[in-house]
C-alpha cells in the first residue's frame, strides 16, 4: 500500500517538474513541502474547480462505532468540496453537535437547528446557518434537543421519512443556481432513528473504517441495516464509498486493516487514505476544519485528495428513482479565470 505520503510527493515532484520553466525550488525540504501543500488549499480558488456531479448528491456518513472518524470525515470532506467550488450542505444529525463545532456554527440551546426540521415545524431553509469555511458551505447545526427527538419521533406518522422530505422540500424551494451540489449527513454513533432519517434522506452512504484491530466490527450489522432500508424504505440507498481514516504507516497493522478492507470491498474504497495526524484533531478546538486550522498538514491534503476522489466519481453516477428529487437539476461549475487562461 502507498503511504500518502509518497503520493503527496510524487505529485508535488510532478508539479516541480512542469513548472521548472519558473524556476521552483527543490521540494525535498519538508518544510518546503509543507508550504507547498499550504498554497494548494489556500489558494484552491484559483486552481480547477472539482468536477460537478450530474445530479444532487445526498451522501449519508454513518458507522455505528465511534471514533471512526464520521464528523472529522464529513467536515473536512464538505470543507474541501466547497473550497474547490462545489456547494455543499452539512447536516448534524449528532446530539453531540461537533461537526457545527468544527464548522465554527452556533448550536446552543435555543439556537434553530435541525431538530426544529425534524420535529417541529420550521423547514430546512430556515435552520440553515453559514459557516466559517466558505460561502459554498452551509450547515444545518444540531443541540442538545436532538437528543429527546427519537422519543418525540415515535408518535409521528412517516417518522423515517422527516429529514427525506425535508431536504427535497429546501432543495425546490432555491433556484438552480444556488442549489447544493453535496448534501453531506453526518450520523451519531448508534442505529437509532436518527441514523435511520439519514439512511431514508441519503442516495449513498459513505463509511469511515479505521485502520485498526476493531475496524470491521459491527460493520455487518450496519451493512443489514442498510439492507433492510433498501428493501423497505428506500431503493436508492447504496454503499458507493469507503473512506480508510487513522492511517498509521508506522505500523504494520494499518497496512493489514487497509488490505482486508481493499480486498473484501474491491473499488468501493478510495485510493486516498486518511493518516493519523495531530493537527486534525487540533482544529475542532478552534472551530476549524484541518483544511483552514493547517493547510500544509498532511491531514490537509489527504482530505482535499479524498475529496477529489469523490467528486470525480459523482461524474456519471446512474440516474436515481427518487420521485422527490425529479426535474432537479444543478448547473456546472464555472472554470476558474486561471483555467480558462491555462486552456486558451
Amino acid at each position: 500500500m502507498t503511504d500518502p505520503g509518497e503520493r503527496l510527493r510524487s505529485s508535488l515532484a510532478a508539479d516541480q517538474s512542469s513548472s521548472s520553466s519558473a524556476g521552483m525550488a527543490d521540494f525535498d525540504s519538508p518544510i518546503a513541502m509543507e508550504a507547498m501543500r499550504a498554497t494548494r488549499v489556500l489558494h484552491a480558488a484559483d486552481q480547477e474547480p472539482f468536477p460537478a456531479p450530474n445530479r444532487i448528491r445526498v451522501i449519508t456518513i454513518a458507522n455505528q462505532k465511534g471514533g471512526v472518524g464520521k464528523t472529522t470525515s464529513t467536515v473536512n470532506l464538505g470543507v474541501a468540496l466547497a473550497l474547490y467550488g462545489l456547494r455543499t450542505l452539512v447536516i448534524d444529525l449528532d446530539p453531540q453537535g461537533n461537526a457545527s463545532t468544527a464548522l465554527g456554527v452556533e448550536h446552543t440551546v435555543g439556537t434553530p437547528s435541525v431538530y426544529d426540521a425534524l420535529v417541529g415545524d420550521n423547514s430546512l431553509g430556515e435552520v440553515v446557518h453559514p459557516t466559517t469555511a466558505s460561502p459554498k458551505l452551509l450547515c444545518v447545526p444540531a443541540t442538545i434537543d436532538l437528543a429527546g427527538a427519537e422519543i418525540e419521533l415515535v408518535s409521528v406518522v412517516a417518522r423515517e421519512h422527516r429529514l427525506r422530505r425535508a431536504i427535497e422540500a429546501y432543495v425546490h424551494e432555491l433556484p438552480p443556481e444556488q442549489r447544493p451540489h453535496y448534501v453531506l449527513i453526518d450520523c451519531p454513533p448508534s442505529l437509532g432513528l436518527l441514523t435511520l432519517n439519514a439512511l431514508v434522506a441519503g442516495d449513498e452512504v459513505l463509511i469511515p473504517i479505521q485502520c485498526e484491530y476493531y475496524a470491521l466490527e459491527g460493520l455487518g450489522q450496519l451493512l443489514n441495516n442498510i439492507d433492510l432500508v433498501r428493501q423497505h424504505l428506500n431503493p436508492g440507498i447504496a454503499v458507493r464509498t469507503i473512506l480508510l481514516t487513522m492511517y498509521d504507516g508506522r505500523t504494520k497493522l494499518a497496512d493489514q486493516v487497509a488490505d482486508e478492507v481493499r480486498n473484501h470491498f474491491g473499488e468501493l474504497v478510495l485510493p486516498a487514505v486518511i493518516p493519523r495526524n495531530v493537527r486534525v484533531s487540533e482544529a475542532p478546538g478552534y472551530g476549524q476544519s484541518v483544511l483552514t486550522y493547517d493547510p500544509g498538514s498532511r491531514g490537509s491534503t489527504s482530505y482535499v485528495e479524498a475529496a477529489r476522489q469523490l467528486a470525480e466519481r459523482g461524474v456519471d453516477l446512474p440516474p436515481l428513482d427518487r420521485p422527490g428529487m425529479a426535474g432537479v437539476a444543478v448547473p456546472p461549475v464555472a472554470q476558474h479565470a486561471v483555467s480558462t487562461q491555462e486552456s486558451s
